[in-house]
């Protein structure tokens, strides 16, 4: 009876062992998804404020410069709406 119980330990154990990866598994996965939703929703952010005084300062958006802010970095956008206060032209802008 007790050789029985001790043969069964290693197989709950590694059960437990599953479990718990699973569990680890699940909220680390949650928690980069809220990360990489957050950055997303704050790169929407940015572009879309960009966007808003480029077109109050320079007027509407060609297409060219519509897709370049699209494929924007983060990074780009911050500098970008950094420039935009002593920018003389859109070129000017969005010069690399």
């Amino acid at each position: 009876m007790l050789q029985e119980r001790t043969g069964q330990w290693p197989q709950r154990w590694k059960q437990e062992g599953r479990e718990e990866g699973r569990q680890e598994g699940r909220q680390e996965g949650r928690q980069e998804g809220r990360q990489e939703g957050r950055q997303e929703g704050r790169q929407e952010g940015e572009l879309l404020l960009l966007t808003r005084q480029i077109t109050l300062k320079f007027g509407e958006l060609p297409a060219w410069a519509r897709e370049r802010l699209e494929r924007a970095t983060t990074d780009q956008l911050e500098a970008w709406a950094e420039r935009i206060l002593s920018a003389e032209s859109l070129e000017a802008l969005l010069k690399e």
